[in-house]
């Protein structure tokens, strides 16, 4: 296929080349989103909130205090991130801020700051495809992961919360599960789940069954003791490093939604113990096998009795808010509650990688690749799984699926390209791409008349566009700084482009000003005053037909937002003016 020096670059540079590639892709999503860059369109509330996370730090607000004083003021709310993704935003600003000014510098660095865990990504993917499918068949492996549209919206420019990092984490983990180098395999799979651990738990079902793979294969072949001693040493030692280093104030307590001291001892213990399986090393598999068995059982049973309150949602919030809100949360749902129009792009290349992974393995039997084609099987299959569970394991389990894809790519391009029909060799060729690489899904969904959205579901998702955008809350500020009364999923972005504060955001730390919110929508507009009252709201603000507002109007028809929706204003409620097309209204309260 390829002539010899071309195939001596591509396996003596892949370092270097993928790098060049990476700046590459970088500079061409820069120039693709430099809109989006221009007027700082942090897409998720999530990523306002980081911005204003690294905001206090750079304005003097103390490393281990990570409270949000603009919302809900004046005592604000704990966050249950990390510091770990506030350093890159924070350093770039920094760098950026002498040659460009505060604000420019602001945008820059949320542009550049996800693009940089996409390096460690690729890396990861195409260290693991030389390893597993050939030396020179790395190229692939970058061109399917841009196929993936889950992941690659974690790394797009503006995008600057932590999934992009945990995923690079993911990337490193399944490299790590299959070098042929034990105990650097080790290390690198127990530093990068640490460091994800650090940074949040959302990988943790990713953690764990990294750490189970690990200890399957020490139980399959005991040469794999080395693995597993350098994995639960990183893992442990990691863990007590991140957890010193960037656990807040509030982390110090007996929390169960992030590293606190529960999942640091259970990482602690768990390390301890798989070093020392690994350290006595039976000979016999059977007892391999037992000893792996009664340590996993052991952590079980010691995390349960221990720490009873982080058997149900880790989360911990009442069992209101987890109806009315967390139930609702589209990224906490099953894949299959999804619409199909959702569901499918983002499930298509899973289950490629999965079948790709598992032809791989079987040809891989008699070969010494075939351990850690079985590695990356059970990782694949894994997080194809957790999209049973929730959707928001899409972006994970479609990067997971690129090995599997590229090896099943590896094994049908090559007849295409050979053919002597130069029809199958271009048009069978393109079509085999589409096909393996899962974007046939994306083109063919398009077409499905059961996939098209419905005339209210464009209404609401343009409402909720527009409400959010520069041009529609940067006239707020020509009002005196006040705290605003306004929807849970408008309130982190209401406080990144204006001075105004905010009464809550959608994080469950802040659970008791989320269920206010949404008594004082859905309740009479006498106890919207009184609940307004209670958190010195003075304005409120509303995005007609924004995704929130519909939840109110439909299961609480009659409540203050219905009411105010069909034109029913209180007389203590005064209209304040707007730009003539603005989506939004805004009224000033008075008590």
């Amino acid at each position: 296929m390829v002539s010899a020096q071309p195939k001596d670059l591509l396996d003596r540079y892949w370092v270097r080349l993928t790098l060049i590639a990476w700046v590459v892709i970088a500079a061409w999503f820069l120039r693709d989103r430099w809109a989006q860059m221009h007027f700082l369109s942090l897409p998720d509330t999530d990523d306002n909130m980081r911005l204003m996370q690294v905001r206090a730090l750079l304005n003097g607000q103390g490393w281990y205090d990570l409270r949000q004083y603009r919302m809900n003021p004046p005592g604000g709310f704990n966050m249950h991130w990390s510091r770990v993704v506030d350093l890159p935003i924070a350093g770039l600003i920094l760098l950026l801020r002498p040659f460009c000014g505060p604000a420019w510098a602001e945008r820059l660095a949320c542009g550049v700051a996800p693009l940089l865990p996409l390096s460690i990504a690729m890396l990861g993917l195409v260290a693991t495809v030389r390893r597993l499918v050939s030396p020179i068949a790395w190229p692939l492996a970058i061109a399917f992961l841009l196929c993936c549209s889950a992941t690659m919206l974690m790394f797009m420019p503006e995008r600057i919360d932590h999934h992009g990092w945990q995923l690079a984490m993911l990337s490193l983990t399944v490299a790590g599960l299959s070098d042929p180098m034990r105990a650097r395999g080790g290390l690198i799979v127990g530093l990068a789940s640490a460091l994800s651990l650090t940074i949040g738990l959302e990988m943790l079902p990713f953690c764990a069954g990294a750490g189970a793979i690990i200890a399957l294969c020490w139980v399959w072949d005991r040469a794999d003791a080395p693995r597993m001693s350098t994995y639960a040493l990183c893992l442990a030692g990691g863990c007590a490093l991140g957890y010193a280093g960037f656990a807040s104030y509030a982390n110090s307590v007996l929390r169960c939604d992030a590293l606190t001291p529960v999942w640091l001892s259970v990482m602690v213990v768990a390390g301890a113990l798989l070093f020392l399986l690994a350290r006595i090393n039976p000979e016999t598999r059977t007892l391999r096998l037992v000893l792996a068995v009664a340590a996993g059982l052991a952590i079980v049973a010691g995390f349960a009795l221990v720490f009873p309150q982080c058997l149900g949602r880790p989360e911990q919030v009442s069992p209101e808010l987890a109806r009315t809100w967390l139930a609702n949360v589209r990224e906490a749902k099953p894949i299959y509650q999804h619409p199909l129009r959702t569901a499918i792009p983002v499930v298509t290349l899973p289950i490629i990688g999965v079948i790709g992974a598992a032809i791989a393995t079987w040809r891989a039997r008699r070969r010494p690749a075939f351990v850690g084609w079985m590695t990356v099987l059970l990782f694949t299959t894994m997080a194809a799984l957790l999209l049973l569970w929730q959707a928001r394991a899409g972006p994970g389990a479609q990067m997971l699926a690129v090995p599997g894809a590229v090896a099943l790519a590896w094994l049908v391009l090559p007849h295409l390209l050979g053919s002597r029909w130069l029809a199958v060799r271009v048009a069978g060729t393109v079509v085999a791409f589409l096909i393996v690489s899962g974007l046939f899904a994306g083109y063919v969904i398009q077409y499905l008349p059961f996939a098209r959205p419905s005339a209210r579901v464009t209404t609401v998702m343009r409402a909720s566009g527009s409400c959010n955008t520069n041009g529609a809350l940067r006239p707020l500020d020509r009002y005196p700084a006040a705290t605003i009364f306004t929807f849970v999923d408008l309130g982190p972005r209401l406080i990144t482009l204006t001075h105004h504060n905010a009464v809550a955001g959608p994080y469950h730390r802040n659970g008791d000003a989320i269920l206010d919110v949404q008594h004082a929508f859905t309740r009479s507009p006498a106890e919207f005053r009184a609940i307004a009252k209670r958190h010195g709201a003075t304005l409120l603000l509303v995005c007609p037909n924004m995704a929130e507002s519909t939840v109110y109007r439909a299961h609480h028809p009659g409540g203050f937002y219905d009411q105010l929706a069909h034109g029913k204003v209180p007389a203590w409620l005064e209209q304040l003016p707007l730009p003539a097309k603005s989506p939004l209204r805004l009224w000033r309260i008075r008590y």
